[in-house]
């Protein structure tokens, strides 16, 4: 703390204001939790749409402020996407945010000269899962998407006994067998469906095994790998057109197909084409969560609900916000994670370059940074 007893340093919340966005990055429990490190600014209404009062921020340690008091005293500005090009972000301020693969929000912080914390960017280690938000997303992300595809099926997922007949229970399909694959696989199991799951990475095949599903392995010779980091590899043209045409006879037989198969920094593989479409049961319903990194399907269209000969194809982009209370409860824990790393006992904010995940956060953006600094 500083001579008069203030804090060193303002974390200010702010209220993502992309449409569609309803959660918020910090909850008042985590803010409790990090009170003794940091001063926290809360803009008005930041957590309403997830659910937490401005009360409950005041009663949690923070203050509750307009806009323009937050930007012009915090040091860090915490928020779930990138701001908007109105907002006017102070020079020398630290943005905690989405948004680290994205070039268009790069440029405009530059020229802000507003360091950022891409949350993207964390390193796949150990010592990181605490703060990985795409994985607590992700997951949200996978149980949503089996709800919303329910949602639109035209059949029920459960198995049905009534004295009128008995109804099968459906088939569905995870394309990607990562968290939101996982999980998208253990929500439809648990809502009664007969689950498979698919992954180009041979040691997915347990993790798909170990949660009831029958795990998908067409036999095509070379389509198969595993990146640095965990990641399935990049694949070839030839070899993504192998490989849909040994996945086709399988999604087929599928009512639900999610497909959640991404690269991180590259385009989706596209697993699903028109010909695949074409063999699909009518009613047949695919969530793509592939939509922002330009699809696993290659007629998903973002946000939208496109049918093709009875087929519907989701390409929702922003599912956890569909359950934004307990999607921002995993944001905040992950920010909160990530604010211990980076603020001291005594409240001091450390950025230093030699730290594999601050390192990693800061990318090349302070090419004149010593390796560590205090704030």
């Amino acid at each position: 703390m500083s001579a008069n007893g203030e804090k060193s340093v303002t974390i200010g919340l702010l209220r993502d204001r992309m449409p569609g966005e309803r959660r918020v990055a910090l909850t008042p429990p985590d803010i409790r939790r990090l009170a003794h490190r940091a001063t926290f600014l809360v803009e008005r209404g930041a957590g309403i749409e997830a659910g937490f009062a401005d009360a409950e921020y005041a009663a949690a340690g923070a203050r509750v402020a307009r806009i323009e008091e937050l930007i012009a005293r915090a040091r860090v500005v915490v928020k779930i996407s990138p701001p908007p090009l109105s907002l006017i972000l102070r020079p020398g301020m630290l943005l905690v945010s989405l948004g680290g693969r994205d070039e268009a929000v790069a440029s405009l912080l530059r020229e802000k000269s507003v360091v950022h914390l891409g949350l993207e960017r964390l390193p796949r280690i150990t010592r990181a899962q605490s703060m990985d938000v795409l994985s607590s997303q992700a997951s949200v992300a996978g149980y949503a998407a089996v709800l919303e595809g329910a949602r639109h099926l035209d059949v029920m997922l459960p198995m049905f006994i009534t004295a009128a007949g008995t109804i099968k229970p459906a088939r569905m399909m995870a394309l990607g067998a990562g968290v939101a694959g996982l999980q998208a696989i253990a929500t439809a199991r648990r809502l009664g469906a007969i689950t498979h799951g698919f992954d180009v990475r041979e040691a997915a095949r347990e993790q798909v095994q170990s949660l009831g599903a029958t795990f998908v392995a067409p036999e095509v010779s070379g389509v198969s790998g595993e990146a640095a980091g965990g990641y399935a590899r990049d694949q070839s043209a030839d070899e993504q057109h192998r490989l849909r045409r040994a996945l086709a006879k399988h999604i087929a037989t599928m009512r639900l197909v999610i497909a959640t198969a991404q690269i991180p920094g590259r385009p989706a593989p596209i697993l699903i084409d028109e010909e695949t479409v074409a063999a699909m049961q009518p009613g047949a319903v695919i969530v793509d969560l592939a939509a922002e990194s330009g699809g696993n399907c290659t007629l998903t269209r973002l946000d939208e609900i496109v049918a093709v000969r009875g087929v519907r194809i989701l390409g929702p982009t922003n599912l956890p916000s569909a359950v934004a209370t307990n999607a921002s409860q995993l944001f905040s824990g992950n920010i909160r994670a990530l604010l211990e790393h980076l603020i001291r006992s005594d409240g001091q904010l450390i950025l230093d370059r030699e730290d594999p995940i601050t390192g990693a956060l800061l990318a090349d953006q302070l090419p004149a940074l010593s390796p560590a600094r205090v704030a």
